[in-house]
């Protein structure tokens, strides 16, 4: 893959991307402010995703040393030229569809490059972050089809899901992040105190999730797809109080990214 593709991390970029598409599903909206708004949330994305590797640098020479900026394929100003001009891409993007749309991707852009300089590294307001910007893509895509309400009911879910997988992410990335002095939740409280919380998150995600259906807002076609990625949340969290090692919190992270697509699968199913 083209490295200045792959520090995208295209696949995490997709999850915006597909969360504005939901919303035109959701709300049987098809235009061409659609299409610039996941054009707009993938960029955006992106270009978060390409300044953290920027600040990250020495972090993922231990966490992750395969990715473009420690593996010597791109430098590591280019790298910060690259974000900037997509941050600014995505900005121009976001007012052609809206003044909304646009001071909203301002403030996201405040916001991931603030996480990346420093909140990152901070116990659980990371985290928070993090899962913020994920919901906050809901919320701009109901901006667009003129359904804020749902944008923030359903960015509310996508909020505790990443949360907990983010959770997740810091207790795999904890060995570099030790040397960082990083102080990530299971540095300062412990890994197991770090699972129980994601695990928490989990639950409450499964016992939330039918409240979409009872309330009629998705369809009993939603009810049955969401038990499937009920079921990964759950198994995910079995697996992560079972074994607190790098290996099985790396899988657990990918079985719950799975769980999400679900998720967004059922919101979408749910609507027809």
């Amino acid at each position: 893959m083209n490295p200045y593709i792959e520090i995208l991390r295209p696949t995490n970029a997709l999850m915006a991307f597909i969360a504005v598409l939901l919303m035109a599903i959701i709300g049987h909206t098809y235009n061409y402010e659609i299409i610039l708004g996941s054009l707009c949330v993938f960029i955006a994305t992106g270009s978060g995703n390409t300044i953290n590797d920027y600040y990250d640098y020495e972090i993922d020479r231990i966490n992750a040393p395969n990715r473009p900026i420690p593996s010597g394929k791109i430098e590591l100003k280019r790298a910060l030229y690259y974000s900037l001009i997509l941050f600014l891409v995505s900005i121009i993007l976001g007012f052609i569809i809206s003044l909304e749309n646009g001071i909203v991707v301002i403030l996201c852009t405040i916001l991931m490059i603030i996480y990346a300089y420093d909140l990152k590294q901070r116990c659980f307001i990371g985290n928070l972050c993090v899962a913020i910007l994920t919901g906050l893509t809901f919320v701009f895509g109901g901006l667009i089809t003129k359904d804020v309400n749902l944008g923030f009911i359903l960015g509310f879910f996508a909020f505790l899901m990443t949360l907990s997988r983010e959770i997740i992410k810091d207790i795999e990335d904890i060995e570099g992040d030790k040397k960082e002095d990083a102080h990530t939740l299971p540095i300062i409280y412990g890994t197991k105190k770090a699972v129980m919380l994601a695990v928490i998150l989990n639950i409450i995600t499964c016992i939330l999730s039918p409240l979409l259906y009872y309330y009629n807002i998705f369809s009993i076609v939603y009810l049955i797809i969401i038990i499937i990625a009920d079921i990964i949340f759950v198994y995910s969290a079995y697996r992560a109080v079972q074994n607190q090692s790098k290996e099985s919190m790396h899988k657990i992270s990918k079985y719950m990214k799975i769980g999400m697509l679900i998720a967004f699968v059922s919101f979408a199913m749910g609507a027809l």
